[in-house]
């Protein structure tokens, strides 16, 4: 679990406090007991309630019911990226990293109201981008929600630790990629792989390790 803090979400939802939840995935999934999904997001009001958000159609519906709207294309920007942010966490497995692209976040005025669009990309675990555009009436109401996700993951923790000593050095190569790839986001799998690991394969995942810091820095 980990608190979301995020100063667009603070001007679309005042007095609300967001969490993301994760379950697991990889290398072997963790269930999620019903309602949960593998990717949710709470919101706590100012009485502790809290209100589960576990897909896109309950994202919208929460964001008729209790964001402020936009009456200004400052609040409309504010909004779309607010819902990038959410949205984002929803396809999160606990490897992708995002990043919003503030110059591809615009408010047009229309019909008395606003179109506000936006973009997140991926930047790590995997490539894409996810796109919304938020429509809101002349009495700043979110009336409309339209979404598109080209998000595709990268690799994922499966077995690659423990091909680290592999006798085919093409083997080792493709886990040592791999693992260079997923960077920090692989450490409490390879902290598992280790704990019951051989000496010489926990050297090799140290190694590995210390070359994922050298290349995050």
């Amino acid at each position: 679990m980990t608190q979301l803090k995020d100063e667009d979400l603070t001007k679309t939802f005042s007095g609300r406090m967001f969490f993301s939840v994760l379950f697991r995935q990889y290398p072997v999934a963790r269930l999620a007991p019903p309602p949960l999904q593998p990717s949710n997001v709470f919101s706590v009001d100012r009485q502790g309630e809290a209100k589960l958000i576990s897909d896109t159609k309950g994202l919208e519906n929460f964001f008729r019911n209790a964001s402020h709207g936009a009456r200004d294309a400052e609040q409309a920007k504010a909004a779309v990226r607010a819902w990038l942010r959410l949205s984002s966490q929803l396809k999160q497995d606990g490897f992708y990293r995002f990043s919003l692209m503030d110059d591809s976040t615009k408010a047009e005025k229309e019909k008395g109201g606003f179109i506000a669009s936006g973009k997140i990309v991926v930047m790590q675990g995997g490539n894409g981008s996810l796109d919304a555009k938020l429509t809101f009436d002349a009495d700043g109401k979110l009336v409309k929600v339209n979404e598109e996700s080209k998000i595709r993951p990268g690799p994922r923790p499966i077995c690659q630790a423990t091909k680290l000593l592999d006798r085919d050095p093409i083997v080792r190569r493709m886990a040592e990629q791999d693992l260079l790839i997923m960077g920090r986001a692989a450490r409490p799998y390879l902290d598992e792989q280790r704990a019951k690991a051989s000496p010489k394969l926990q050297k090799a995942i140290d190694r590995l390790w210390q070359r994922i810091i050298e290349e995050d820095r």
